[in-house]
């Protein structure tokens, strides 16, 4: 049973909105925000092979890639998986703020999927731009649809601006972002994500929204080494073979980066995270994100340790759900057993 690190009145509260994970429920509507992306790529895969998922679309972003980017590679993972009919929705090609989006290209190759360079996609992406589709799909099915959101969160926050009603009809909202009391991935103060938006993300963090966040604290506990990486190449998965093409120069970076001779599982986990969330704990606090300064995409909860004698930028927003510690072991199985399906 997914767990919520506090004693509140609200924790059966939040449970019953989506933290429980109940294998009795038909699929779960879903719409992946994403910016593809090496791990995006093996979470969106994996999305396509859950039964407890229906993915109704993708929308694009800037980040891993510029946006228009992250249009092609989305049509090309809908063809790779052989669901060209999926909606892929484009979506901002730059910050709330504007200017030049930060790309991680030297992440994850000028493709965005580790420079090998497929083919272009065959299908082509939607008129309507990710926000008026995330507002017209969670308006046409109100409290059912979730978001898994693996990119900056430029998106979501149009759609929140677009329409007022949105974050309550949303079902939940998990977000891939922020390092919570660790070291951030672009600088010591943050993480990829929540940097390439640090307003957006304060947005959405304080919608209202259902939102679980999974940051960088947990993600990077959970990676496949060298050896891992060869057991799911030589695997009969279905999608084994493009996904270690991809992961050679990402595992590569990891290297260079940080010492790692393997690869962390940032976007997997965080999918893991929507249909298993048993397999964390989490806690509950309002969390803002600085958007001056040197500290610019840091990401800050109030853990409610203590009673504040007058008010501050934390005050009177909704709570959110943070994700706390992982089941190692368990979400790594999980994220094999998916990939290596044939």
């Amino acid at each position: 049973m997914g767990t919520i690190l506090e004693t509140d009145s609200h924790v059966g509260e939040s449970i019953s909105n989506g933290i429980i994970y109940d294998s009795s429920n038909k699929p779960e509507k879903l719409i992946i925000d994403t910016d593809p992306g090496i791990d995006d790529s093996m979470a969106i895969l994996m999305a396509f092979q859950t039964r407890e998922v229906e993915i109704i679309g993708l929308t694009t972003i800037f980040g891993n890639v510029m946006t228009e980017n992250a249009s092609r590679n989305a049509l090309l993972l809908c063809e790779i998986a052989e669901r060209p009919d999926i909606p892929v929705a484009e979506g901002s090609p730059g910050p709330l703020k504007g200017g030049i989006p930060r790309v991680a290209d030297f992440v994850h190759g000028s493709d965005g999927l580790g420079n090998i360079h497929l083919s272009p996609p065959n299908a082509k992406k939607i008129e309507k731009n990710a926000a008026e589709f995330l507002v017209d799909k969670v308006s046409e099915y109100p409290g059912e649809i979730s978001i898994l959101a693996l990119g900056p969160l430029t998106n979501l926050a149009l759609a929140i601006k677009k329409d007022s009603t949105f974050a309550s009809k949303v079902k939940r909202i998990v977000v891939l972002g922020g390092a919570f009391f660790c070291v951030g991935n672009v600088n010591p103060a943050a993480e990829a994500n929540i940097y390439g938006d640090p307003e957006a993300a304060d947005v959405v963090f304080t919608s209202g929204a259902n939102i679980t966040v999974v940051g960088i604290n947990i993600t990077t506990q959970v990676k496949f080494t060298d050896s891992e990486l060869l057991e799911l190449r030589e695997s009969k998965g279905r999608h084994t073979q493009v996904l270690t093409d991809m992961c050679k120069f990402y595992r590569d970076w990891h290297v260079k980066s940080d010492g790692v001779h393997g690869v962390f599982l940032h976007d997997p986990v965080s999918f893991v995270a929507l249909v298993r969330p048993d397999l964390f704990t989490y806690k509950k606090g309002v969390v803002r994100v600085e958007t001056q300064g040197i500290c610019v995409g840091h990401t800050l909860m109030d853990q409610g340790l203590k009673k504040w004698n007058s008010e501050n930028p934390w005050t009177g927003y909704s709570p959110i759900s943070v994700a706390w510690t992982v089941d190692v072991e368990e979400v790594k199985m999980y994220i094999k057993n998916q990939l290596m399906q044939i």
